[in-house]
Parts: structure tokens; sequence; C-alpha cells
């Protein structure tokens, strides 16, 4: 890569072919075992507009490289993985790594003073450059890292003169650096090298004229002076010194040298950064520090601003620091800690430059760490300095640091909160709100651009995660891209496999923010938040990391604290059960997925994945045996035992209805990862579960579909026709639920094919039980009826006796509806007897409505009006409103028999809003039409109409004749009351045809019409 892009395989040169294969190799190459995204490909080699069939050019260009680099046992050197590709080679073997390294090595042997040992590293790495680096590549990319590979080899260069110089070789330097000098004229530390070196040659004349050569080349190009290190080499010349290398200090007085006490400050630092001038919102934040900072005899002066990767926390120092400079006259000192690296600097270092920038001597500065400590107090005593430690790691690395008294302030920045600093103010820095967000947004962006397009704009901070980096980010991006719209970049960040690579920018990049922090992690740390991520939850409870890591639950909370310590996960709320509950950033999120996907094996990510599920599955039936009205045909998931006690579980599950609503969201996104993972079986059984326990009950019908698509895609990719079968049974009872009744029958029919091909007898059964609900609400009763008794036929064994319960209520049900009332009354009896003996409450309370329905039929009323008022009993104290809601439906049509119809109107309007909320579109039906029976009943003909009108819309849009044609009946009624006859007259024939044709038992009954004024009318 230092060159032209070349390979070779057993020493001999490949060829690579043109410059689009050689971009790929140098990409990878760069990325050596880390996996490359098949998008970064993409844009390396076409930038912004790659062609419609890009993917499938890579896919070519990399195949005909695995063939050309293929090891000498026939291995592939390039394997596809997680989405992406990844070099499987050694840094050995790629000069760009080995060139890092031997600068590395290069570093460390200069900084141990072992200077001929670090002039042979750099001599090293500089001789492994063939040319211009990346020769043959094109495209950004390319050049992007052109530059960065370069500009590494100047620094290289430069270190080594450096070194050079120290050790008295200057005759040998100045042909080479006359050359690097001639090439970049404005680079003032080769310049000053260049001068050095003259001069150490004795060519003092030449080393000044070199200074003004730079000094006219500086202005005429840039419009600036020199900088420190070019007028220091300067100066050095200008004195003739003898030393080789200049050292710029102060001198201390004679008196003070001979007495060894330092000398007084007499420098006042200025080292702050500079303040960005598009600064955004944090307009508290600002407001709290700066009066923190400046208020004098308070006791310590001392802040510290702690949060996530990316949230602005140096940004926010520095601009703070600026605004509070005033009103410390004597100096700011300023130094990165690096505390999110693995190599940082040492407190004794620190202090040494402090204490340089405070006017001590080199000669002053003592050796020992301690006595360094004691004279920067000494020298900050009384002094109104402000410091500012950024990128802290922790408590111990700033303590020597600190400043003794009270006119000295100090701002810390730090990933992590110092909580062991006594007396400090700590600010909790969160990402920015949406306003301030769209704001930085404009301001980065420029021009009306955000003002054009508001949505886009909302939706590009949103994707950002309000993350001030991030949105910083997005904003330069398309500030380089002026012609693109907003919603262009919207419409990239929305593809998740590729935000993080949307989220760089010239040195600027979310996915390396976040690496210092996953670098610092221990591997169990790491393990676990690319797992985390690999479930691609927002939201989750602590207790799911014992099962991705499959350790205790006490070991998995101290990860998941140490996390949390790292701003890499957030403590969001906890249920109303008081466990805590946690949140990982969107991008966060993005990049765990990412590191997972390239450091766990396909293997690994299911093991872990699989083991969570199952423990989700585990708590699912533990939370939904504890609410009455669940339901439940699998057997508990044994794997929640080994990581959860009994106890722990109990805290968790404590408020069953609380847990389920927190947990809500991402078991969804659960089972959706599982089926995505193939992982058929307990998708399978999470997905059916929580239809029972959970969206059956609430009507949650986005999710219920959701999940349940979802397990049945991988139920039919993996050949599981028993799976399958159970899952089309769910959609099947879905549709049912949504009113959706053709739909629904084709989910049965398809699912009776399975289990039929599956040879699951149970399966038939319960599904020829469920598609009978369908036949009858279609008025298809004799087909019902067969169903129904076909079940019963089937099944005897005493494990099948919920079953048998349910279809002999059906069948009573279908019985009643065709007239035989006492064949159905002995029938929904006997299955009260059932489900009572079963301890099925919720069963024998809706079987208890239909004996009511029956006596109502028979004109038994008194008989209907106990069994209806004991059914509403049970099922509210159950909690069940919608079965709740029926109950008193069925109570009210034996009361507008007993002429008291009125007594429950209220009650009928509450159930209709019951049923608008559940949405359920027969309860509103329903509903309606028994508030328009009851106004026939009283004589309020206008009434009856309005409200049997609005039930007719509902029956027609649900596709239900026979529920039409009763309510037809009972407009022809109203219609007669109004005195329109005509149209009485066709609304009961079209009724009479239906009860005909559907061999309902209103066909035998006599039409009748009222009299004028309030009467109590016999209605079904």
């Amino acid at each position: 890569m230092l060159g032209p892009v070349e390979a070779l395989v057993a020493g001999e040169p490949v060829p690579l072919g043109g410059p689009k294969p050689r971009t790929l190799l140098a990409l990878l190459a760069a990325q050596t075992s880390r996996v490359v995204p098949l998008e970064r490909l993409v844009d390396a080699v076409w930038g912004e507009d790659p062609p419609e069939q890009a993917k499938a050019a890579i896919y070519t260009y990399i195949s005909t490289l695995r063939r050309k680099l293929a090891a000498a046992d026939g291995a592939d050197v390039i394997v596809r993985t997680g989405g992406g590709y990844r070099l499987e080679a050694s840094f050995d073997q790629i000069d760009l790594h080995v060139f890092l390294r031997e600068i590395a090595a290069a570093r460390r042997a200069r900084a141990e003073d072992k200077l001929v040992q670090a002039v042979t590293h750099f001599e090293n790495a500089l001789g492994l450059w063939r040319g211009t680096a990346l020769g043959g590549a094109q495209g950004t990319w390319a050049d992007n890292e052109r530059a960065r590979v370069e500009e590494l080899r100047l620094a290289a260069l430069e270190d080594r003169v450096d070194a050079d110089l120290a050790l008295g070789k200057n005759e040998a330097l100045v042909a080479e650096l006359t050359i690097a000098v001639a090439e970049e004229p404005l680079r003032e530390r080769l310049r000053a090298q260049l001068m050095l070196a003259l001069h150490q040659a004795g060519r003092r004349a030449d080393a000044l004229e070199c200074y003004q050569e730079g000094r006219r080349a500086l202005l005429d190009e840039l419009g600036v002076e020199p900088g420190p290190m070019l007028r220091g080499a300067h100066e050095h010349v200008l004195r003739d010194n003898e030393e080789p290398v200049p050292v710029v200090q102060d001198e201390a007085p004679a008196e003070e040298q001979e007495s060894g006490e330092p000398s007084r400050l007499v420098r006042t630092p200025s080292q702050l950064p500079f303040d960005i001038a598009d600064f955004t919102g944090r307009t508290v934040e600002v407001a709290t520090l700066g009066r923190r900072l400046a208020e004098e005899g308070t006791g310590s002066r001392l802040c510290t601003i702690f949060g996530k990767p990316g949230a602005g926390k140096s940004t926010l120092a520095m601009h703070v620091a600026h605004r509070v400079r005033e009103q410390f006259p004597d100096g700011q000192l300023y130094v990165s800690l690096r505390g999110t690296r693995a190599v940082r600097p040492e407190p004794v270092e620190v202090l040494a430059g402090f204490l340089r920038a405070l006017g001590v001597a080199d000669s002053a500065i003592p050796d020992e760490a301690d006595e360094r400590a004691r004279l920067y107090r000494t020298m900050l005593a009384d002094r109104r300095i402000l410091v500012v430690l950024d990128d802290v790691a922790d408590e111990k690395q700033i303590r020597p640091l600190l400043p003794g008294g009270h006119t000295a302030a100090v701002l810390v920045t730090s990933r992590e909160r110092l909580s062991a600093l006594d007396g400090a103010t700590h600010l909790d820095l969160h990402v920015l709100a949406d306003e301030e967000a769209v704001q930085l947004l404009d301001r980065v962006v420029g021009g009306d651009r955000v003002a054009a397009e508001p949505l886009a704009a909302q939706e590009i901070v949103r994707l950002c995660g309000r993350l001030p980096l991030a949105v910083r980010i997005a904003g330069a991006r398309l500030a380089a891209r002026q012609r693109w719209q907003l919603g262009r970049l919207a419409d990239r960040l929305r593809v998740q496999q590729r935000v993080l690579q949307e989220l760089s920018i010239g040195d600027l990049e979310v996915r390396g923010s976040l690496a210092l922090s996953y670098d610092g992690l221990s591997e169990r740390e790491r393990m676990a938040l690319r797992r985390l991520g690999l479930l691609d939850l927002s939201s989750f409870g602590g207790w799911v990391v014992a099962p991705l890591l499959g350790c205790s639950a006490t070991d998995a909370e101290d990860v998941v604290e140490r996390l949390v310590d790292a701003q890499l996960l957030d403590v969001s709320t906890t249920d109303d059960s008081a466990a805590l509950r946690y949140q990982i950033h969107d991008l966060t999120r993005a990049f765990a997925r990412e590191r997972g996907e390239a450091e766990e094996t396909a293997e690994t990510i299911r093991t872990a994945v699989s083991r969570a599920a199952e423990c989700w599955l585990g708590l699912v039936e533990v939370a939904g045996s504890r609410m009455p009205h669940a339901t439940f045909d699998s057997e508990r998931s044994g794997l929640l035992d080994r990581y959860l006690d009994e106890a722990q579980v109990d805290e968790i599950v404590a408020d069953p209805e609380s847990w389920f609503d927190a947990e809500q969201g991402g078991l969804v996104g659960v089972v959706e990862r599982v089926s995505e993972l193939d992982l058929t079986d307990v998708a399978t059984r999470l997905a059916a579960t929580l239809c029972s326990s959970r969206f059956s009950v609430r009507n949650l019908f986005g999710q219920w579909y959701r999940t349940h698509t979802a397990a049945l895609e991988a139920a039919r990719r993996a050949g599981d026709r028993l799976g399958e079968a159970r899952l089309l049974v769910g959609l099947g009872w879905l549709r049912y639920e949504q009113d959706r009744f053709d739909e629904s029958a084709t989910y049965y029919e398809q699912a009776l094919t399975a289990y039929e091909q599956s040879g699951d007898r149970r399966g038939l059964a319960t599904t020829r039980l469920a598609l009978s609900t369908v036949q009858r609400e279609h008025g298809q009763l004799t087909a019902a009826r067969s169903s129904l008794e076909q079940v019963l036929s089937e099944l005897q064994l005493p494990e099948d006796r919920l079953v048998i319960a349910q279809a002999r209520h059906g069948l009573g049900r279908v019985l009643t509806e065709q007239g035989e009332l006492d064949a159905g009354l002995a029938a929904c009896e006997q299955a009260c007897a059932e489900y009572e003996e079963i301890g099925d409450q919720r069963g024998w309370a809706i079987a208890l409505r239909s004996v009511g329905i029956v006596h109502r039929a028979a004109g038994r009323l008194e008989q209907a009006s106990h069994w209806s008022a004991r059914a509403v009993e049970v099922l509210s104290g159950l909690g069940n409103r919608l079965a709740s809601a029926y109950a008193v439906q069925a109570l009210a049509k034996v009361r507008v028999r007993q002429g008291r119809g009125d007594d429950l109107r209220d009650d009928l309007l509450a159930c209709l809003n019951t049923c608008n909320e559940m949405q359920d579109g027969f309860g509103q039906a329903l509903m309606l039409r028994t508030i328009g029976e009851l106004d026939l009943a009283a004589g309020r003909f206008a009434d009856a109409r309005r409200h049997l009108d609005r039930a007719l819309q509902w029956w027609d849009a649900l596709g239900l004749p026979v529920w039409r044609a009763r309510t037809l009946r009972d407009l022809a009624a109203a219609l007669d009351g109004l005195g329109e006859t005509v149209a009485a007259d066709r609304a009961w024939a079209e009724a009479l045809g239906v009860f005909q044709l559907h061999g309902c038992r209103e066909a035998q009954e006599p039409r009748r019409v009222p009299a004028p004024g309030p009467r109590v009318l016999e209605v079904f």
C-alpha cells in the first residue's frame, strides 16, 4: 500500500486489474482482520452515486481477487461474514501495518532516550515506502487514506530528523531536508529542522535565509506569520546557540538558581483550544458551570462534566472556559488526558508541562512526582487560574493536578462520573433537546436549507439520536454537499447497517468516539455490549445480560453497571415493580451490533440470543399465569431457572401488568430477532404465548401480527409444518378478533392442512373449533355445527377437557341460533359444568351468559336475568373489560323485554366506548344494535333508527349477513313506528330472505308492528 497497490503471492506479484479492484483490496488491507460492510465497499469504489448493479460488481471483483490471492493451501484470503468482507491476513503481511508498528516502536525508544534504536525503527518504517501511497486506487476513500498515510510519513520523517539532530547527524540531513522542504514549503517543522541542520553544519547564513524564505511563503500563501516552532529555531540560530536542539524557556534569576528556589510566575499561560463559532444550546448548563466556576470563597471551585461518547463534553467545557476566561487573569491551563485511550499521559508528565507553561525552567522542575505536585500547588496558590482537564479516565489521574487553594478553578470532562471527587459539582450531559438539535444542524449546514425541509431536518436529528457529535457530522456532510437535499441524508441514515458510516467526515467520526469507550472495557463487558446490540433492543431489564453471557444475574448486574459507568448504557426508569430498566442509545446500539457481527461467530450469536429468548418466554409464562384472563397451551421454559432464582423472578414480575407494559416493545423485537436467526422453535413458542397472555387480552393487533408473521416466515424456511400450523391458527384468531372473518377462515383452513400433514390430532380439533366460531358469525350454522360435532367426536382424553368444554359451548350457541332451544340449553349447561370442573372462571362466566341468552329466547326472563347478571358479576371481578361488556349487553336485552331497558342505557354506552377503545368492531355493532332495540322498545323510533343505521354500517363493513338481517328486522319495526311503511316492508323482506337462506330460527317468527306511543317490544 505504501506505493502502487500491489499483492505478492509466494513472493511474486499477481495482476490485480484496474482501479476498482485495487481500491477494494486497499480498503480490506487497511482494515485487516475486520469486517468491512458491503455498503462501505460500494462507497469506496463509486462514492455518492453508485450504479444499480454496484453490489453485483463488488461480488465479481471480490471473487476475482479471491482466486488471485488464494493461499497455497487453497484457503480464501477474503472471506464473507456479517454483511461484509474481511481480509484474513496477519499484520506482518501488510506494509502499512508494519510501518505503523515500526513508528510506534521508534517513539517508545525515543521516550526512553534510546535515540539510536529510535532512528533504526524510523528508518525501517520509512524504508517501506515505494512511492505515493495507494497508487492505482481511486475515489474519495483512497484520496483521504492517501492523505492520512502521507501525513503519517511526514510526521515519522520529522521525528526521525529530531533524533538525528540530537545525535549530531547534520551533514547528511541537509540534502534530505532541502528536498523535503521544497516539496512541503509550508510545513514549519521541516523548515525549522533544516535551519537547525544548516546551523549545526556551520551554515548560519543559509539557515537564516531559509527562515526568510519560509516567512515569505507563509505570508504569500496563508497571510500568517511563522509559528512558535519556526520562530524558536530562528532565535536559536540568531543566538548562535551551540546546543544541538533549542530549548525555549525563561531563565531564572541567578540568585534563585543558586538558592534552588523556583522562579516566580513570569508567564500568563493561555492554553485553551478554540471555542467553536456555532456552539448551540446548553443554556442552562453553560449558566450553571459559569456561575460555579466564578464563585470565590465558596470552597472548591471544581466542576465535572460527564456523559456518553459524542455528547459534546469537551465542546461545552471549551465554550464555558472561554466565557469565564476574563475572570482568570493569571492564565488558563489545558491538557487532554486521553482517558479513553490505551496510552495516557502520566500526571508527572502533565505537571512538568504545566510548570513550564507557568515559567519554571527545566532545571528547576523536580524529578519526583510529589515534589512537582507541591511546586504546582505553590505556584497556583492565591492566583486566579482556570485549569481545564479534558478526557479524564478516573479520579486517580487528576488528583495531583488539582490546585490547593480556592482562587483557582478546575473544569473536568470525563465519560464517567467522578463521584470520589469531594466537593465537586457534577453535570450529567444528556443528548440535546429536539429544538436545540435542529438549531445545531441549521447552524452547521448554513443557508436556509433546514428551514426549507423542516421535517427532514427533524428526522435527521432523530436518526442521530440528538447526539451533538452525530448532528454536527450530519450537518458537516450536508454543508460539504450543497446539492444534497436533507431528505437524501435522512434516507441514508435510516439504513441501520450504514448509519455509522454515514456519520463520518474528516476526523470526526461517531464510530471512532464509541470505539474509544469500547476498547476500555473488559472482554466480558465488550461481549455484553455486543450481544445487546445483536438483540437490537432500545430498552431492557438488566437481567437479560445473564442469559446473553451465560452468567449469574448478580454477575450480570455488575457488568451492566460498568457499562452505565462507561456511558454506553443509561438507566432509564424503574417500572412499577421497582426493577431497573436500561436504555442503549440508537448509535451505540448500531455500533454494538456492528462489533457483534464482526467479532462473534454465527453460532455464538444464535446460542446467546436463544438463551435470552427462552428466559423471556419463561418470564412471560410466569407473568401471564398471574393474570386471571390469560390462557396457555405450552409448558414453562425451563431455562429461566438456570439464570434467575425464584426471588429474582418474583421481583421482576411483581406487577405483571406493569412488566408487560415495559417489555412489550422489546418482546416483539425479540421474536423478530430470533425469527431472523431461524431459531424457529423458540420464536413459535414465544409468539404464541405472547398472544394468549397479552396481545389477545389487550387487542394489541399490530404486535400480534408482527410476531406471528416473523415466526411464520422462519417456520416456513425451516420446513416446520407443526410450527407453521400453530402460527396460522394465531393469525386466524387475530383476524377473527379484528372482525376480518374471510381472512380468519383462510388462515384456519391453511392451518388445518398443515396439521393434517403433521398428524397432529389435537391441533386439528382445536383449529376446527376456532373455525366453527367464524362459520357461526358468518351465518354458516350447518357448517359450524358439523365442525363442532366432529371436534366432540374426536376428543375424549382428560387433557382435552378444556377444548371439549369450548366445543360444547359453541355447539350450544349454534343450536340456539337454529331454534333448538332445549338442546342448546343442555349443551350450554353441560359446558358450564365442564368449565367449573376445570377451574376456568372466564370460560364458565361466558357460558353463563349463553345460558341466559337461551332462557331469554325461550321467554324465561327471570332465569335469563339471573344467569346474565351472574355472568356480569364474575367477568367484572376477573377484570376482563371486553367480556364484561358483552355480558352487560346480554343482560340489557333481558331488561328490554322486562320493560326496564333504560336502567342499563348508561352501562351500554360505556360498553360501546370499551369496544371502541379495544378496536372491537363486532362489539361496537352489537352495542349500537342493542341501544337501538332499547330505544325501539321505549317508542323512541327516531333514536332507534339512528342507532340501528350505525349498526348496519358496521355489519356491512364486517360482512356478517345474519347480524345485518337481525338489525334490519329491528329497523323495519322502527320505520313502521315512524310511519315509513314502504321502507319498513323493504327492510323486513330483505331480513326474512337472509334468515331463510341461513336456516335461522328468526325465519319462523312473525313480523311485529309497534303501536304508536311508548311500549315494550319483544325483540330478540
